[in-house]
């Protein structure tokens, strides 16, 4: 890597989100580490090194302990400006009714994953007394999730975990942050089998559009941000003050298997 340039790890960086920042970040003027489990990485780098970027990717697993270590060790002797914990995944329909290896996969990816490796993330910053660790919330996070439970719980760990993070390294010159995007449209409702949902098929933030945004919080150092549309953004306002018992229902009409095109769901 050039040593004059920043570095940025981003994960979950073969499409979506992650690739949209990722680009941002070499737009910017940072060299990359780029991570995902899919052979659509080496294609995500090819075009990534057309900013003029250099680019190094490691293809690995995070929902195993092996392919975080392998990211891990991949990191060794690197400087990590700013690192974007953003690989996840969803799975949607019934608790009682999806696979439990597909629930804990969540689980694996969303949360263990992302502590594994912000320990150690952290731990360099730290004791380089400088860098940006940020991580991809949701507005999942701000309500519970019928019909796509373990998600919304997951991503509600994901956001306690950063805001307390940032409590702890107030004092220094490191920062946390959490984007909170909403429905954006990627691969995720397709991954997470949510194609009869209404969540599923309606319109979706672009996410280029959540990417910028979320590329500002972070270089900006703010500690959280809900990213994407005016709607969104009201949504997370509404989220603020709305009774857990209100966000299930809007979330149950949204979600729920066979609600796609019914003009709001079933709540």
């Amino acid at each position: 890597m050039d040593d004059d340039r920043p570095l940025a790890l981003v994960t979950g960086a073969s499409s979506g989100i992650g690739y949209a920042l990722a680009r941002q970040f070499a737009e910017h003027g940072y060299d990359l580490l780029i991570n995902a489990e899919d052979d659509r990485l080496h294609h995500a780098a090819q075009q990534l090194r057309e900013t003029g970027a250099e680019v190094r990717a490691v293809q690995a697993d995070l929902t195993q302990a092996a392919g975080v270590d392998r990211l891990v060790a991949a990191t060794t002797g690197l400087e990590i400006d700013t690192a974007v914990l953003d690989a996840g995944v969803g799975r949607g329909g019934a608790f009682s009714d999806t696979d439990l290896a597909d629930d804990l996969a969540v689980i694996d990816l969303n949360v263990i994953s992302t502590v594994r490796l912000a320990k150690p993330l952290l731990r360099d910053m730290l004791g380089r007394g400088a860098g940006r660790l940020a991580f991809t919330s949701s507005i999942a996070a701000t309500m519970p999730g019928p019909f796509h439970s373990v998600y919304n719980a997951s991503k509600s760990f994901v956001q306690s975990f950063a805001q307390a993070l940032r409590n702890e390294v107030k004092d220094t010159d490191v920062t946390v942050t959490a984007f909170m995007p909403g429905p954006t449209d990627t691969d995720f409702f397709r991954r997470a089998d949510m194609g009869d949902t209404k969540i599923g098929t309606t319109d979706k933030d672009d996410a280029a559009d959540v990417a910028r945004q979320a590329f500002d919080a972070i270089t900006h150092g703010q500690g959280k941000k809900v990213t994407g549309s005016l709607k969104t953004k009201a949504q997370g306002l509404a989220n603020k003050v709305l009774p857990d018992g209100t966000k299930a229902d809007a979330h149950r009409s949204l979600a729920e298997p066979g609600t796609a095109g019914d003009g709001g769901g079933r709540a």
